[in-house]
């Protein structure tokens, strides 16, 4: 009976382990975060460069906000085409995979048993296991599409949600380094801050997808959006 209780009071105190995972093939994450960056970036950079070539605020913010908008809507437009043109080789590649299950469902099985036996797994549940899939074709295409081409043909991201997400967070983080002149402030320095401060933040936020210490993760993209930044400066600079 100690015994008995000691055993469930060990489980009761063994730490809780978290397996749920997010989602990582909506599609929305890459480009949001890339959308969210390049907006900064982009719109710093230009800041940078017409302020640092001695131009009137109204050029500035004009500048500003035409890059806002070019950039919103190519990236919306990039991501949407790339994400389409991915999602249709991968509907391509399993079409072919189903004609070859299909046409020669033996062949198949076993050269997924024999990808299975390379990892370890004995030859014969290996053979046992690919044969019984064998039975069930959609779970069989799903699983062949996973070994071969290394994607879920039912979890393919979703060209719209990508360039949503891209668009929106490119106008948000364009938008940033903007908001001093729009509120009527007339230096560089504080619009510069201001798309400094949000690099930060954007990456810290980050972070909290991929695990990263959040203060290196926004140190890292402060640190490119002013490399960026110093570029066009210099280069407005020479020409102003």
């Amino acid at each position: 009976m100690t015994r008995g209780a000691g055993d469930r009071g060990t489980r009761a105190n063994a730490p809780v382990i978290d397996h749920s995972h997010a989602d990582v093939s909506g599609g929305w994450l890459r480009p949001a975060t890339f959308g969210a960056m390049d907006g900064l970036v982009t719109n710093i950079g230009l800041i940078a460069g017409v302020g640092g070539g001695r131009l009137d605020p109204r050029t500035i913010v004009l500048t500003g906000l035409a890059g806002l908008v070019a950039g919103a809507i190519s990236m919306a437009l990039g991501e949407y085409t790339s994400v389409r043109t991915q999602n249709e080789q991968v509907a391509f590649e399993v079409d072919k995979e189903r004609r070859e299950l299909a046409f020669n469902p033996a062949g198949e099985a076993e050269e997924l048993a024999q990808a299975w036996i390379a990892r370890g797994l004995r030859p014969d549940l290996a053979r046992e296991v690919a044969t019984e899939l064998a039975k069930n074709p959609d779970e069989a295409l799903r699983v062949h599409a996973q070994e071969e081409l290394g994607v879920d043909p039912q979890e393919v991201p979703s060209p719209w949600i990508a360039a949503v997400s891209s668009f929106v967070c490119f106008s948000i983080g364009a938008l940033v380094p903007l908001l001093p002149y729009l509120l009527g402030v007339d230096q560089l320095w504080p619009a510069l801050a201001a798309g400094g401060a949000g690099l930060f933040v954007a990456g810290a936020i980050v972070s909290r997808w991929t695990r990263r210490v959040w203060w290196a993760s926004g140190l890292r993209q402060l640190t490119m959006g002013a490399l960026a930044a110093g570029a066009t400066y210099l280069i407005g600079s020479l020409f102003a």
